[in-house]
This record gives structure tokens, C-alpha cells and sequence, in this order.
């Protein structure tokens, strides 16, 4: 057989303009056929994949997990991070700098890429943190305004404007405006303001219930930091992405604020500061399946499983994400992966940490959403690979089209399995998700043309990884933005 050469006959593809049913080659790890309604043929030395019945879509992208390496492997690493995601027909991920030590230094940044390489059985990149203090770290990983420059896996700077690991946190305007003015890439935030969560915990710090932590970081604290952060973006024209946004008032408040970047914009973006009410392109944002799934009655049953940074908040709020969803105020889905052992989650309110494992079933979640009637499944493939991939500049990333990376996965639609414990990649071993029934499930994970995870009858539903660790997965390459 030749590596990452493959036939995939008969699948429904999802592809950039149309659904049908159809057949995609993919050669040396690049999609070189598509074709509808005619058979490809078998060539010597070809993998062929019998996919009726199955819908090919573009490999998903989750753009913000928390693989906790270096300083945490018993919660996980790269490697059995990476593992996960391909279970949950990710192809590639954007990790976070919070670890321990922080990662903020370009000397740091390249230990995480080389042990990505050595270790990860899909694509990735790496996040730079923002301290108050390591401005000329942040320049040497993406540039100046007048000199941006992308290293490959490097995807930008992240800000947390609340409280986190470490020295990873910046709450001053001083600070902000220091970042802000003189770096290029994309900086994502972590949008909580700080000064409102330190005046409101002496109402909640002696409270052990759950409901305590949705209450103290309120959704007004959220849209605090949600309009700071805008309103820099717009006063220095840089390109910002918001994270896992959580609250109905934060996406009413974005709407019209808000817009995959136009094409090009990563390259040549030339929008001057009052444009479409601040620059609309600079600015996206996200929301994650546990904030489209779950709500504070969830919160009560499961409590501290579900204990997470922004909180999951009520029904309401659950609604009108939906609803920046189908309008296009939020561009993409990711998950927030932050795994926590169930050890120290059962410390109970306050002192269990926050985070839930989450890449090896935000798919099937979203497809459960397909089967259940809230969205397409090319709204999925569009929430969580297209608009990825658009946010981000990632090049060859996506879509299924002739060009494009052999990133794909294909999904079984009426495959239905409950979410049990004991079937987890990650290596903390739990799912939030626990004990719920979904309806679609990813059933094979390509990247690069070489099947990485299957789920099958033989298999059963924990499926069975197909490689080792390093074999497969590269470092995403995404242009540079002013």
C-alpha cells in the first residue's frame, strides 16, 4: 500500500458547495479527485474504503484544548490528547499556554512543536501566552505590525483577562493597549474581567454549592471583558478571536460586531479604524458543545463534573448561542478541553478546579444536534472544520476540494452509542457527557490520507487507534495576519 494514498468509494461528501454521494482520492496526503456520480477506479497499491451509507466531511479542527503538557501527564499530554481527538474525528487542534511552567517564550513554544512531532497522530499548534511583561517574547513568535510573520504551529497570542495558571494574566489597560498596539497575529482572550470577579467572591466564598460558581462569574462579568477586548481590537486594528463565549448577553451585544475575515484579510488586510462598526473582519468568536448542550439544571445533577471557566449558564443563555450560531455572530465550535483527574474534582465547590475533557465527543454531540433537528450537518462541518480553518488562515485546511490536505473523517449518521466512562481516550478517564445516548459518531479519522482511528462492530464503541504516536501529524501552517 502506499502511505497516505486512499479511495474513499461511495461516500456522501460534504463538500464546499453540495452534498452527494460520491468518491474522493487522496494522494501523498493531498485530495487530488472528487468526483459525483461516476466511480473512481482502484489504482495498484491504493487503500480503498467501502463508505456507502457514510457522509465524508472535512477533518474537524477544535481550536482551543488544554493537553496540560508540560507539567500535568497524569491529566494529559500531547500524545494521549492528540489520541482523543482523533477518537473524535479531530484532525487538528490549537493547545493552550497554560501549563506549567507557562509556555511564553518562543524556546518554549518549540519544546511543545518538537514534542507534537514526536509524539501526536494528528495536526496541531500552539498558542504563545501574554504576561505583562514578555512583549519581545510575543513579537518573536508572530511579528510587528509592520513585520508579521507566521511560524508553522504557531497560531497567535493568548490573553487571559482572568484569573488562570501562573503569571497568565493581563487586567490592565496599560497592559492590553501595550499588546494590542505593537504585535501582529491573532490574539485570542479569555474574556472575564478580573476586578469584577475579585469584588464579588466575598459573596460566594463561604457557599458549597455549585449553583455559587455561575452566580459569582456572572454573565456581565463576561461581557465586561467581551467589550474591552473588542473595543481594543478595534482602537489598534488587530485581529482578535474571543473564546468559548458562554452568555446570551455577550452574543447579543456582538451581533453585527462580528464576521469570518474576508479573504485575504490574513495577508493584506488594509480596514481602517470606524469601518463596518469596528472592523467586523478582525473580529470572531466561538462557543463550545457543553454551552449548546447542557444548562444549570445539568450543573445541579452532575455538579462539579461540569464545573468549568466561563460557567455553563441557563437555558436561555443556551438558546440565544444557538441562535449567534445560525446567524453568524459565533463563527466556530471548540471545546475547551481541560481535563482534571476525578480525584480533584471530587473536592467538591470551591475547591475542585475547573475543566472537563471534551475533544473525543464534541462531534458526536454536534451530529446528536444533526439527528435531533437543531442544525445541518453542513452547519457542523462549517462550525467546527470551514470557519475553523477561515479564522485561523490555516492553509489546505477545511473543505473537501482538489488541493486541499487529506484531513477527513467519516461519520455513520444512525450509529448510536451511550457515552460511558470506560470507553475514554483521555487520560483522566471521565466524560461529561456520561449516560447520554448519541446518534452519530465518527467511525474513521484520516489524516494526511492514512487512517489514524477506526469505530467498528470488532472495535466496539471505544474504538481502536490505527497508528503510533509521531507517524502522523504535522505542524498547520497559517499565513500571517497584520
Amino acid at each position: 500500500m502506499r502511505r497516505g494514498s486512499i479511495l474513499i468509494l461511495g461516500a456522501t461528501i460534504v463538500g464546499p458547495n453540495s452534498t452527494a454521494i460520491g468518491d474522493c482520492r487522496i494522494e501523498n496526503g493531498v485530495i487530488t479527485e472528487v468526483k459525483y456520480g461516476e466511480e473512481l477506479t482502484a489504482e495498484e497499491g491504493e487503500y480503498v474504503v467501502n463508505a456507502q451509507g457514510l457522509h465524508l466531511i472535512p477533518g474537524c479542527i477544535d481550536p482551543q484544548v488544554h493537553f496540560r503538557e508540560p507539567g500535568h501527564p497524569e491529566k494529559e499530554d500531547l500524545g494521549s490528547g492528540s489520541k482523543a481527538a482523533a477518537a473524535g474525528g479531530i484532525t487538528g487542534f490549537l493547545d493552550m499556554p497554560n501549563n506549567k511552567p507557562s509556555v511564553t517564550t518562543l524556546s518554549a513554544m518549540q519544546k511543545k512543536l518538537d514534542s507534537a512531532a514526536n509524539t501526536c497522530v494528528t495536526n496541531y499548534g500552539f498558542f504563545i501566552g501574554a504576561t505583562k511583561e514578555n512583549l519581545g517574547d510575543l513579537q518573536e513568535a508572530v511579528g510587528t505590525p509592520e513585520a508579521p510573520h507566521a511560524i508553522p504551529g504557531i497560531c497567535g497570542i493568548k490573553i487571559f483577562m482572568g484569573s488562570s495558571t501562573g503569571n497568565l494574566l493581563v487586567d490592565t489597560d496599560e497592559a492590553l493597549a501595550n499588546i494590542f498596539a505593537n504585535t501582529a497575529g491573532l490574539i485570542a482572550v479569555h474574556a472575564e474581567d478580573e476586578e469584577r470577579l475579585n469584588e464579588r467572591w466575598p459573596l460566594f466564598e463561604f457557599r458549597t454549592d455549585i449553583e455559587a460558581h455561575a452566580e459569582w462569574r456572572d454573565d456581565r462579568t463576561a461581557l465586561l471583558a467581551t467589550q474591552r477586548s473588542v473595543n481594543m481590537a478595534v482602537k489598534y486594528g488587530h485581529r482578535l478571536h474571543i473564546l468559548h463565549l458562554t452568555s446570551g448577553l455577550e452574543s447579543t451585544w456582538l451581533k453585527g460586531r462580528t464576521a469570518l475575515p474576508k479573504s485575504g484579510d490574513a495577508d493584506d488586510s488594509e480596514s481602517t479604524e470606524g469601518e463596518d462598526e469596528g472592523r467586523v473582519s478582525l473580529i470572531t468568536t466561538e462557543t463550545l458543545p457543553q454551552h449548546l448542550t447542557f444548562a444549570e439544571e445539568d450543573v445541579h445533577t452532575e455538579d462539579v463534573r461540569l464545573k468549568m471557566n466561563p460557567p455553563i449558564r441557563s437555558a436561555d443563555d443556551r438558546d440565544l448561542l444557538w441562535q449567534g450560531l445560525r446567524d453568524g455572530t459565533i463563527q466556530c465550535i471548540a471545546t475547551d478541553h481541560a481535563p482534571h483527574t476525578l480525584e480533584s474534582k471530587s473536592l467538591g465547590f470551591p475547591k475542585a478546579p475547573s475543566g472537563m475533557p471534551g475533544v473525543e465527543t464534541s462531534l458526536a454531540v454536534m451530529l446528536n444536534h444533526v439527528n435531533s433537528g437543531n442544525c445541518s450537518l453542513q452547519d457542523v462541518v462549517n462550525w467546527m472544520s470551514t470557519n475553523v480553518a477561515a479564522c485561523y488562515g490555516m492553509e489546505g485546511k477545511g473543505v473537501i476540494a482538489e488541493g486541499m490536505d487529506g484531513d477527513v473523517v467519516l461519520v455513520d449518521l444512525s450509529m448510536q452509542i451511550e457515552v460511558k466512562d470506560e470507553n475514554s481516550w483521555t487520560r483522566v478517564g471521565w466524560n461529561p457527557f456520561r449516560g447520554r445516548s448519541l446518534s452519530g459518531w465518527p467511525v474513521l479519522t484520516i489524516v494526511a490520507g492514512i487512517p489514524v482511528f477506526e469505530r467498528t462492530d470488532a472495535t466496539g464503541p471505544k474504538g481502536r487507534l490505527l497508528v503510533k504516536g509521531g507517524e502522523v501529524g504535522e505542524a498547520i501552517i497559517m499565513s500571517p495576519w497584520k
